[in-house]
């Protein structure tokens, strides 16, 4: 079957279209990606502006539109730390709903952290052991860890890239003192994490997935995109403290030119460029495996989880002709985030 994730984050909204059924890996077909920087659009009542809305609004359609255009089935449709953390995140999510036709939810941080954590167990297999994962978005920082497909823990924390660059720096590029005044403060912040990981156990296996970690990894020597998913990436501590002594000089600007870094989070390099540092220093990890799946792969493979091979939907699954659905602006869980769609096909 046909399967699409619609992403709603803090930079962009990304829809990615795979080829999958129950057993089976997987198969990428299309990404698109649109940025909006929705974090940005929060105004001082913490409320995602009209602008911001209307953005999103206009987003989550064309995305509709090109599912349908795909074949899609089902697209699965989530969102994170700017919508979820918005005042008025159930304003926003109905005015998604009643335009588009689209039920967006809003994911908690720990359900990102725990599929997040399913993609990369799956992507290792059980050979990997107990793993501790990782990964930075543009709001927060998602960390797990465990022996099973399922972690013992799942912690978010609102440190994310995009948040530590607005919130930390008021420089382009940052002052020095701006960088040393962050650094000691996310030690501060990542002490009750570190207890929490020390009390599970160590890891056989650190991994650390998403566009920050892989920007920073393509910096530091790992291998292009084009050498596919399966060559092996890393990123050691020691490289990474000399990339944030080169990159922390350099404009936004400057950084866009880079080769591995998106025009559309170069703003937020350093920023999560210190928080990758705080949180292998928090942790005493001398190197990090990078993964390609993440969030959008771990909600699709639980989707083909609750498929039973012959009834493809879900349950919870809408249409979104169904005139009496009402809409739900709570953060939900993995399962329950499966209702989370629209069915797709001509008929969208």
């Amino acid at each position: 079957m046909r399967l699409g994730v619609l992403d709603v984050g803090s930079n962009t909204v990304h829809l990615l279209v795979v080829d999958a059924h129950r057993g089976a890996h997987p198969t990428p077909m299309h990404s698109e990606k649109t940025v909006l920087r929705l974090a940005e659009q929060i105004n001082n009542s913490g409320e995602l502006t009209k602008a911001g809305a209307d953005a999103l609004v206009s987003a989550v359609h064309s995305a509709k539109t090109s599912a349908a255009r795909l074949g899609c089935e089902e697209v699965m449709a989530f969102a994170t730390s700017a919508v979820r953390e918005a005042t008025n995140s159930g304003k926003v999510l109905r005015k998604v709903r009643d335009e588009t036709g689209v039920e967006l939810r809003a994911l908690s941080g720990v359900d990102e952290a725990r599929l997040t954590f399913l993609a990369v167990r799956r992507w290792f297999g059980w050979s990997a052991g107990r793993l501790l994962v990782l990964d930075i978005g543009g709001g927060s920082l998602e960390v797990a860890m465990g022996i099973d497909e399922e972690p013992e823990l799942a912690e978010s924390v609102p440190l994310g890239a995009g948040r530590i660059t607005r919130t930390r720096f008021s420089h382009d590029p940052p002052s020095r003192s701006e960088l040393v005044a962050t650094s000691a403060w996310l030690d501060e912040q990542l002490t009750p994490l570190t207890r929490k990981v020390a009390k599970v156990g160590q890891p056989d296996r650190v991994v650390a997935t998403s566009k920050t970690f892989r920007s920073l990894a393509r910096l530091t020597g790992a291998a292009p995109s084009g050498a596919g998913p399966r060559v092996r990436r890393t990123l050691s501590e020691t490289a990474l403290r000399q990339l944030i002594a080169f990159v922390s000089r350099m404009t936004a600007a400057d950084l866009a030119e880079l080769e591995g870094v998106s025009s559309s989070r170069a703003h937020q390099l350093v920023g999560g460029a210190l928080v990758a540092q705080a949180a292998m220093r928090a942790l005493s990890l001398a190197e990090l495996e990078i993964c390609p799946w993440a969030l959008r792969e771990g909600l699709i493979l639980r989707r083909l989880d609750h498929s039973n091979g012959s009834d493809d939907t879900a349950p919870g699954a809408w249409r979104s002709s169904s005139p009496n659905r009402t809409g739900d602006s709570s953060s939900v869980d993995g399962s329950e985030a499966l209702g989370a769609r629209w069915k797709g096909g001509r008929d969208a």
